[in-house]
């Protein structure tokens, strides 16, 4: 009995894997800061300090991505690079597709939150995000 409730529990935990819905999308506008890399092989890089962030806008299924370089202003400093992707959803599950002259490459979007973000590529390497938060000068509120 007791490993009937062992598998039932495991289960269960497997079956609430966090999914994205496409309410969930509107949260991947923004700026986020990249946190840690995991690699197929199982190695892991991670990131404490970025000089550049990726900063994400969509409208319907639409949408391009950009690095962007904070300031201690509060400011970005950019360039007019982007890369345009695509929304679509295959299976249940919401993929980014990118297109250019040169290539096309997917990601799929594993979780999305106010906070996190999770994308994989095709490749299966998986970018774990935070959502980036300009620093703050604490006794005068301004940003540092």
């Amino acid at each position: 009995m007791r490993n009937v409730v062992v598998i039932l529990t495991c289960l269960l935990l497997i079956s609430c894997k966090e999914s994205v819905s496409s309410e969930d999308l509107k949260l991947l506008n923004g700026y986020w800061e990249i946190e840690e890399v995991v690699f197929p092989d199982g190695n892991r890089k991670s990131y404490s300090i970025n000089t550049t962030v990726d900063y994400f806008q969509i409208d319907k299924n639409k949408g391009f991505r950009k690095k962007v370089q904070p300031r201690l202003n509060g400011t970005f400093m950019t360039s007019d690079d982007a890369e345009s992707f695509e929304i679509v959803e295959k299976n249940d599950k919401f993929i980014l597709i990118y297109k250019n002259e040169l290539s096309q490459w997917e990601e799929e979007i594993k979780s999305l939150s106010n906070e996190k973000l999770v994308l994989a590529s095709e490749a299966g390497v998986v970018y774990n995000y935070k959502r980036f938060e300009a620093i703050l000068d604490n006794k005068s509120g301004k940003e540092e």
